[in-house]
């Protein structure tokens, strides 16, 4: 029997969690729950350490916290259900929550591309024009930058809440994860569905398709200025600038490639196949970034290291 919204009141909607491990749930939880917690207080260590330290208000430092604000957003989306799921075995979700939580990971989804891709012509300024880097990406050129991947992400991802509603589905509905993707629910949609998948795909191709041909465009010219040093020692100081940035793209696309192959051509694949790789598209980035960010980058590590053993000097006084 079909409903729609109009008629017969929302459809139900059920997550799933691990098919098959059901009784392994909460032991799964420890390692999902420790990314989980590792990632947050990542993102919030980034953020406090370029919040009080003036030496790191710079352009820079202004995208990274941008990038941990995305992290945080897309972890804080996904959290609730997952964990609800695992500790809980809580899988009903109303449809009206459904969709919210799909907005915001596709949105923040899309924010974290358009971060990376700033990123990256941050250090191609920073590269090319050192003696106008902070001219160039003035205070305000940031804030309107960050504005703009956000609104861009926000109105692109907005149609799709509404799309999905005039659609028709069964009174009960198991999505293949334990959030709310618009591929799965596109999966359980009764009526023609078209329109939406054009428009989802149409999303993806103006968002991160885009954003990750200017990113190889990018540093394609990056790489051309670097092979022009003479000396071996510049080129490599200069490409080392790049490395954190280069280690946060691959982190990012390599899971949301692999995810996208598996769903396109792993149809065979068990179902815990996918639900992995869709957890993996969603935890990796957020909780390798700020490990990423902490380890290559001097100024954030020296920051940090003098925190922690302040801290303890401070205790081992009193």
């Amino acid at each position: 029997m079909l409903s729609s919204n109009a008629s017969l009141g929302p459809p139900a909607f059920f997550l799933t969690g691990f098919p098959g491990l059901e009784k392994f749930h909460v032991w799964i939880s420890i390692p999902v729950c420790s990314m989980y917690l590792v990632s947050i207080a990542g993102n919030c260590t980034i953020l406090f350490m370029i919040w009080t330290d003036p030496t790191l208000h710079e352009p820079m430092y202004y995208f990274l916290s941008m990038l941990a604000l995305s992290d945080l957003g897309l972890s804080s989306a996904t959290l609730p259900t997952v964990l609800s799921v695992l500790w809980f075995n809580r899988r009903p979700i109303p449809f009206d929550a459904c969709l919210v939580q799909m907005y915001f990971i596709h949105t923040f989804s899309i924010v974290e591309s358009g971060i990376l891709l700033s990123m990256a012509f941050d250090r191609l300024v920073a590269i090319r024009n050192p003696l106008r880097y902070t001219m160039i990406l003035t205070n305000d050129a940031i804030i309107k930058i960050g504005v703009g991947v956000l609104l861009r992400a926000a109105f692109l991802v907005f149609p799709t809440s509404f799309l999905l509603k005039r659609m028709q589905y069964g009174r009960t509905n198991v999505l293949s994860n334990p959030f709310c993707l618009h591929q799965d629910i596109l999966k359980v949609v009764r009526s023609d569905r078209r329109l939406s998948s054009i428009y989802g795909l149409m999303v993806v191709l103006s968002s991160m398709a885009v954003d990750s041909v200017l990113l190889m465009a990018s540093y394609i010219m990056i790489l051309k200025m670097v092979l022009s040093i003479a000396s071996k020692v510049e080129r490599l100081r200069t490409l080392n600038t790049c490395v954190s940035h280069i280690c946060a793209v691959v982190t990012f696309y390599t899971p949301m490639i692999g995810l996208s192959m598996i769903r396109r051509y792993g149809e065979s694949a068990p179902p815990v196949v996918h639900i992995l790789m869709a957890n993996v598209y969603l935890l990796v980035p957020p909780l390798m970034n700020p490990i990423v960010y902490s380890v290559k980058t001097k100024q954030i590590r020296t920051r940090i290291v003098k925190t922690f053993w302040k801290d303890k000097g401070s205790r081992e006084a009193s």
